[in-house]
């Protein structure tokens, strides 16, 4: 006891003294000692790959190497087998403390269900697009008579209409009607021989037919200038054509 006494300015000094050092082995005990101890200060695991593995293996994979793991997104893919991880939050090579949470997207089991898109009234070209925009598939593409040439009549699926706003899952197989421009009525080829052009042209356009290729002849005798003297498909009394079909013409100049 005699050692603590304070009688002189020494043994204050030396009181001091020994506080400064009991001090100093605290906190080098702190931090060098009982944090590494508490902490496994220095002890990392390395981040093993598990993208591409199911969930169902993931549990005893990870416990065996001091890890776990969180599944905090998912998403929808027909191609990928559900359950299987498509990303992970520390990436493979890093390293991590022992029992550090891995975080996960993975793909669902059941495909999410959306909203049917409006196709119909579009080119068929513009709703292939829009499927795939929405993660839909396209089916069929079938061609009716219309003079809709490439639009989109209707849209079915599994044989059946559905309407725009319908509920549908991601991945369904949409079938296209489209109409192939030429329609499905049928009547005898007018003839136009001898017809001014723009008369013969009216006339053509009024009865749902189409302009096609505009030829040239020298005028012979007996033709009129500006007239129609030949064309194609000939006319006769067996020749029939379709709405939407191209008529050739040559004009005498």
């Amino acid at each position: 006891m005699a050692f603590l006494k304070a009688d002189t300015p020494l043994d204050v000094l030396k009181h001091l003294l020994l506080i400064g050092v009991v001090g100093l082995l605290l906190v080098l005990g702190f931090f060098y000692v009982y944090l590494p101890m508490s902490t496994h200060h220095g002890e990392t695991i390395t981040v093993p790959k598990v993208t591409g593995m199911n969930v169902a293996d993931l549990e005893n994979y990870l416990e065996e190497r001091n890890l776990a793991y969180f599944v905090d997104d998912s998403s929808y893919s027909p191609n990928i087998r559900p359950l299987t991880v498509l990303v992970q939050d520390p990436a493979p090579g890093e390293k991590v403390k022992e029992g550090r949470k891995i975080y996960l997207q993975v793909s669902m089991k059941n495909p999410p269900v959306i909203k049917m898109p409006k196709l119909t009234g579009g080119t068929s070209k513009n709703a292939m697009l829009i499927l795939k925009s929405y993660d839909l598939s396209v089916g069929q593409i079938q061609l009716v008579p219309d003079l809709a040439q490439n639009e989109v009549l209707k849209q079915l699926v599994n044989g059946k209409e559905i309407v725009p706003g319908a509920p549908i899952a991601k991945g369904t197989k949409v079938d296209l009607v489209v109409g192939d421009g030429e329609g499905n009525q049928t009547f005898a080829v007018p003839n136009l021989v001898n017809m001014p052009e723009d008369e013969a042209i009216t006339l053509l356009v009024g009865q749902g037919l189409q302009k096609g290729e505009v030829f040239e002849l020298p005028a012979e005798d007996g033709q009129v200038p500006g007239t129609v003297v030949r064309q194609r498909p000939v006319p006769g009394p067996d020749a029939t054509i379709r709405m939407g079909q191209l008529v050739d013409i040559w004009i005498a100049k």
